[in-house]
């Protein structure tokens, strides 16, 4: 594919990372965020696709997960990230949401530009649950993330990822993944549930 390819895709969102709950980097009653609470960020996000297309490829049904690191002292704190789609994708889907996830198919989809190394997009065993306060990511054997907790606040909390346009909920999350450069095993850090709706 060439060009920009018009997409839109919506459904639920979960992420989790090594940061402490609430995550510094929500907004909390849309008062801005700050520094990762131990100066780098490793994170695990999940998208359930509930419905969507890439022009004329239908998205329905596909999950996307993707894994990366930054570091706060790093200029531009630029992500390094592996992405995942699930193992049922045909060979369309996983180049279509592989060029929406990277940005190259732009739209609001904002955090992409983030990212300054993709080191692989893999089709993997994903099973997503995002019932609200039982949030659980699994990719194959390399990846398990799950809700301990939920985060009680009197406000709203949102995130840039799946856009400040989606408060959600705060929780407290434990994160295991080991693959590529990657190997974390951390407990009662931080995730947060919404829904989300990216298009071009």
């Amino acid at each position: 594919m060439t060009g920009i390819t018009p997409y839109r895709i919506a459904g639920s969102y979960y992420e989790a990372c090594n940061c402490n709950a609430i995550c510094p980097c929500r907004r909390q009653n849309a008062v801005l965020g700050g520094r990762a609470t131990y100066d780098n960020c490793d994170f695990i996000l999940s998208w359930k696709i509930l419905e969507g297309f890439s022009k004329d490829i239908d998205l329905s049904g596909r999950s996307v997960c993707m894994a990366g690191t930054y570091d706060e002292h790093e200029e531009g704190k630029p992500w390094s990230v592996l992405i995942y789609v699930d193992d049922n994708a045909t060979d369309a889907q996983l180049q279509a949401l592989g060029r929406i996830f990277q940005g190259q198919d732009e739209g609001n989809i904002l955090f992409t530009g983030e990212i300054s190394n993709v080191l692989g997009i893999k089709r993997a065993v994903i099973d997503l649950e995002h019932s609200a306060g039982q949030e659980i990511i699994k990719i194959a054997e390399i990846a398990e993330v799950r809700v301990d907790r939920r985060v009680e606040f009197d406000g709203t909390v949102s995130c840039g990822i799946p856009g400040h346009d989606h408060p959600g909920h705060e929780s407290v999350s434990s994160i295991t993944f080991n693959d590529g450069p990657f190997d974390w095993d951390y407990k009662e850090r931080c995730g947060f549930s919404t829904e989300f709706a990216y298009w071009n």
